[in-house]
């Protein structure tokens, strides 16, 4: 190897901790994330334990990221992802199944816009019943392959 791979661009649309656990490691290994939130925010920001009102569990799981606001329910924010998106490497998400599609901005909407793009979804189930469980796809960059 002669040196450190191309710096790497993700879109980040995750919320709770696992999400956002997936993609500060990429912030970690020296990507550039970019955190996408609703303008409600992430609902970790209000979660204890809090420092001076700021909630430090979302400072560690968001640390090292870039954060932008936009209201994915409207056609300019839809429009701004879409240019994001041609500048990236990586989109993670992880909402409930079908709102990236009903968003327009599901694999198939964006993957056009960026190809060899890299699509997960992050998502953990049956916690209670079983402990953390993260399932997950993912796909990455030709490059990095």
């Amino acid at each position: 190897m002669t040196g450190a791979p191309e710096r790497i661009r993700v879109l980040d649309f995750t919320t709770t901790i696992a999400g956002p656990h997936c993609t500060r490691l990429f912030a970690d290994l020296g990507a550039e994330v970019v955190k996408i939130e609703a303008p409600e925010g992430d609902m970790m920001r209000t979660r204890p334990p809090l420092r001076n009102r700021a909630s430090t569990s979302f400072g560690q799981l968001n640390a090292g990221k870039k954060s932008i606001v936009l209201d994915l329910k409207t056609p300019p924010a839809v429009e701004a992802v879409r240019r994001f998106v041609a500048t990236a490497d990586v989109v993670v998400e992880n909402f409930r199944p079908g709102v990236m599609r009903r968003f327009g901005l599901d694999y198939e909407a964006l993957a056009p816009i960026k190809p060899g793009l890299s699509m997960s979804r992050v998502k953990v189930k049956n916690w209670i019943r079983t402990g953390c469980e993260i399932a997950h796809q993912f796909r990455l960059p030709p490059r990095l392959g």
